[in-house]
C-alpha cells in the first residue's frame, strides 16, 4: 500500500497500538493526533522540558504509560506521524486538517477512528464561574502543565475518574478539601460481584479512595453538587446530602459524571449509530472485530464506547488486524479471537462500573430554569423547557428553535445535558429524543489560515 492509504486518527492507546500492528506487517500508516505529544488523555505526556517522573505523573499506570510512549517513539521513524493536527471534517475519503495555522487535506483508503472520550458534564448553577473545570481538564493541568487548578479544590460528580484525579492532586501536594460522589455506597456494594472479574482494576479504585480517607480528606457518597458560588471566581460550593444543604469554601471545583465518547468524526463519516443503554448515549455501530457500517472505516477505543485504556489498546490492535485481513494480509485468527474474548471480559466489568456509579437520573428534574446549559449560546434550562412546551421534542428541532448546541463546542459539552432535559420535559424516553447530528467543523477554527501547497 502507498503511504496514507491507511490513516489513524488519535494517538492514544488505541491509535498507537493500531499503528504498531500495521507497521509489524510492513505498512506505513499516517497517524494524526491533536496533541503535541501522543499518549491520549490517560497517558498524556508532559512537555520535554518538564522533569516530573512517570511514577509521579501516572502512579500505578506508570509502566503502562511508559510502554505506550516508548512504542510511539520507536514508531515515528516508520510512520507518517502528524502531531498538533486537528481533523475537523471528513468526506469523500478525505480528511480536512489544521496544524499550526496551516490547512491541508489527507486522502485515505482505509481509516481507523480512535478519537477517545471527554467528560460528561451535567451543569449546576455557577458552573460557568472561573475556577470551575471538568475532571479531565483538571487532570490535563496537572499532567501537562504541572500545576493545580486552585489552592483549595473540591472534586465532585461520579465515576472512577473522580477518585483518580482527586488522588493525583492530593499526591502532588494540592489541598483537596472534599470528594463529593453522587453514587451511594450501596450501589458500589451491589456492583462488587461484577467488578471482581477485574481484581487488579478494582483494587486500584479501592486504593485511591482508601488513600484519600486515610489522609483525612472527606469523601461524601450519595450526595449531589447543588451549586457553585463566587464573584470573580469560585468562592464556595453547596451540596445536598439527603434533605440537608451543606456549604464549603474553596477556590476551585472539578466535576463530571463519567465520560462520553467523541463521536463527531464517525458521524461525519456516515457511520450508523445505535442507542447504548450502558453508555446512555448514541454510539457508532461496530462489529466484534472493529468494523463500522462504512466500508474501510474501523472504530477503536473509547470513541465507540467507554471501556478504558487497557481495552483501547486491545481494540486498536484488533481493528488493525481486521483491516489487514480485509485487505488480503494473512493474520493470526487466534490472536483476533483472544482479543475479542478479553474485550468481552472488560465489557462485563464495565457493566459493574455502571452499577457502582449510576447515572443521576434525577438531575433533569432538579435543574433550575435559570441555570445555563449551553454556555456558547447562553441557553438556559428554562429556555429548553419552553421550547419543549411549544411542541418541539426532537433534539435537532430543539437546537434549531433555541440554539442549544449551536455554538463553538457543537454540543460536545451541552448536548447530553440538553437531551436529558428534553426527555424529562416531554415525558419521553431518553433514547426517543434522538441525537445531535455532527457538524463540521468538529472544533473551532481560526478565521485566517494558510493552505498547504
Amino acid at each position: 500500500m502507498k503511504q496514507n492509504d491507511i490513516v489513524i486518527v488519535g494517538a492514544g492507546p488505541a491509535g498507537i497500538r493500531a499503528a504498531q500492528t500495521l507497521v509489524a506487517y510492513g505498512l506505513q500508516p499516517c497517524l494524526i493526533d491533536e496533541s503535541l505529544r501522543g499518549g491520549g488523555q490517560i497517558y498524556r505526556r508532559q512537555p520535554e522540558n518538564f522533569k516530573r517522573s512517570a511514577k509521579v505523573l501516572y502512579g500505578f499506570e506508570a509502566s503502562k504509560a511508559q510502554a505506550v510512549h516508548s512504542t510511539l517513539d520507536r514508531l515515528t521513524a516508520d510512520i507518517d506521524y502528524r502531531p498538533e493536527t486537528l481533523v475537523w471534517n471528513a468526506e469523500s475519503h478525505t480528511l480536512d486538517t489544521l496544524s499550526n495555522g496551516v490547512a491541508a487535506q489527507v486522502r485515505y483508503k482505509h481509516l481507523i477512528v480512535a478519537t477517545g472520550a471527554t467528560d460528561r458534564i451535567l451543569p449546576v448553577p455557577g458552573w460557568t464561574l472561573p475556577g470551575v473545570y471538568s475532571l479531565g481538564a483538571a487532570q490535563i493541568a496537572l499532567k501537562f502543565q504541572g500545576c493545580a487548578i486552585g489552592e483549595r479544590v473540591v472534586f465532585a460528580g461520579s465515576g472512577p475518574l473522580l477518585y483518580l484525579v482527586a488522588y493525583q492532586y492530593a499526591k502532588a501536594g494540592a489541598k483537596v478539601l472534599a470528594v463529593l460522589d453522587s453514587a451511594p455506597l450501596s450501589a458500589q456494594t451491589r456492583a462488587l460481584p461484577a467488578l471482581l472479574g477485574q481484581p487488579a482494576t478494582l483494587a486500584k479504585g479501592m486504593f485511591y479512595r482508601g488513600w484519600l480517607t486515610a489522609r483525612g480528606i472527606p469523601v461524601h457518597q450519595g450526595v449531589a453538587l447543588d451549586s457553585i458560588h463566587g464573584q470573580q471566581r469560585v468562592g464556595s460550593v453547596q451540596w445536598r446530602d439527603g434533605a440537608h444543604l451543606k456549604r464549603l469554601d474553596c477556590d476551585a471545583v472539578a466535576f463530571a459524571h463519567a465520560l462520553r465518547s467523541e463521536t463527531q468524526l464517525a458521524d461525519l463519516l456516515g457511520c450508523e449509530f445505535d442507542w447504548s443503554a450502558l453508555n446512555r448515549a448514541w454510539l457508532p455501530v461496530r462489529d466484534a472485530s472493529g468494523r463500522s457500517s462504512v466500508e474501510g472505516v474501523y472504530l477503536a477505543g473509547d470513541g465507540a464506547g467507554i471501556m478504558g485504556a487497557d481495552a483501547a489498546e486491545m481494540a486498536g490492535e484488533l481493528a488493525a488486524l481486521t483491516l489487514l485481513s480485509d485487505t488480503g494480509h494473512q493474520v493470526d485468527p487466534n490472536r483476533s479471537g483472544e482479543l475479542q474474548r478479553k474485550l468481552g471480559g472488560i465489557q462485563r466489568f464495565r457493566h459493574g462500573l455502571e452499577t457502582a456509579f449510576p447515572f443521576p437520573e434525577h438531575w433533569a428534574a432538579t435543574a433550575p430554569d435559570e441555570m445555563t446549559v449551553c454556555r456558547c449560546e447562553e441557553v438556559s434550562a428554562g429556555d429548553i423547557r419552553q421550547t419543549v412546551a411549544e411542541g418541539h421534542w426532537e433534539i435537532n428541532r430543539v437546537k434549531a428553535m433555541c440554539r442549544v448546541g449551536m455554538g463553538r463546542c457543537q454540543g460536545r459539552m451541552c448536548g447530553l445535558a440538553a437531551t436529558e432535559l428534553v426527555a424529562h420535559a416531554s415525558g419521553r424516553d431518553i433514547a426517543s429524543v434522538g441525537r445531535l447530528r455532527g457538524q463540521a467543523p468538529i472544533k473551532p477554527l481560526p478565521f485566517g489560515v494558510e493552505i498547504e501547497p
